[in-house]
């Protein structure tokens, strides 16, 4: 099983150190191993589960849902119905944002439109 230093964390992931401590101080990632000198050595079982949080972050779901989340994941297998609900809803949330991003999109080609045109 590998593991990884928190500098490899970091590049693994993309989330900066600061960000992987606080993550492990409010309960969003479980308490990190340690090596003897007190070092923190991810688990490529913590590395796949920052990237399933560095997903639900990236598309906008706030940290309290996160919690609910990794809670409802903790709790065990009872808890699907409830994540498949938590994620769905999430996803209604993204949809909303795809589709404001695409009307501004619009907007902005019609602009770029028009000032071509003026040119």
């Amino acid at each position: 099983m590998s593991v990884y230093t928190p500098a490899e964390a970091v590049e693994e992931t993309g989330f900066s150190l600061d960000t992987l401590r606080y993550y492990e101080k409010i309960g969003l990632l479980e308490r990190v191993d340690r090596n003897a000198a007190g070092q923190r050595r991810f688990s490529e079982e913590d590395i796949g589960w920052l990237g399933t949080l560095r997903c639900l972050r990236d598309t906008g779901m706030p940290i309290a849902t996160m919690l609910r989340f990794a809670e409802l994941v903790r709790a065990g297998d009872h808890t699907i119905r409830d994540r498949i609900k938590l994620l769905e809803e999430h996803d209604q949330h993204v949809q909303a944002q795809i589709a404001n991003l695409a009307e501004r999109q619009r907007y902005i080609q019609t602009k770029i439109s028009y000032y071509r045109r003026v040119l």
